[in-house]
C-alpha cells in the first residue's frame, strides 16, 4: 500500500492557540495522488495536539475555556518543580488531547463533515514554530 509523508510548518501563539489545518490536511491528500484510503495528522512535541472542531470563534472560545477548567495554568505541576520552565499544564492539556488524528478519505476527498475541520492546539506558553507531519496511506 502506498505511503505519502508530506511536512509543513505553522507558527503558533501559545497558550491553548487554535490553528485550522483542514485545507493543508486536503491538500496533502490531493497531492498524494491517492484515491482512496486515510489520512494521519501528526503534531511532533509533548505541547500541542491535534483534534477536530466546528472552526468558529464560538467554540474556538468554548474549547480553550473547557481546556483552562479542566487543566488549570495556575495551580502547582510537578514538572514546573523538577524543570523550572513553568509549562507543565502544556504537557497535561496535551496529553489528554493527544498528537495525532485519523480521517478517511474517498474519491481522493476527505470524508470529514460539513461543520467539521482539522485543528492543532498549542498549548505552551510561549509562541511555537510547529511542525505538523501529514502521512496519507491508500490506492
Amino acid at each position: 500500500m502506498p505511503v505519502k509523508t508530506t511536512q509543513i510548518q505553522v507558527q503558533t501563539r501559545g497558550d491553548a492557540h487554535i490553528l485550522d489545518l483542514t485545507d493543508r490536511a486536503a491538500a496533502a491528500v490531493s497531492e498524494s495522488g491517492l484515491k482512496d484510503g486515510i489520512l494521519t495528522v501528526f503534531v511532533p512535541g509533548s505541547t500541542a495536539g491535534v483534534t477536530t472542531l466546528e472552526y468558529e470563534p464560538g467554540l474556538v472560545h468554548d474549547l480553550q475555556a473547557a481546556i483552562e477548567r479542566l487543566v488549570p495554568k495556575g495551580i502547582s505541576y510537578q514538572h514546573n518543580t523538577r524543570w523550572g520552565d513553568d509549562n507543565g499544564f502544556s504537557h497535561v492539556r496535551s496529553a489528554l488531547l493527544g498528537p495525532s488524528l485519523t480521517v478517511p478519505f474517498s474519491g481522493g476527498k476527505l470524508m470529514h463533515g460539513t461543520w467539521q475541520q482539522i485543528v492543532l492546539m498549542d498549548f505552551d506558553n510561549r509562541p511555537r514554530q510547529r511542525k505538523v507531519v501529514f502521512q496519507v496511506m491508500g490506492e
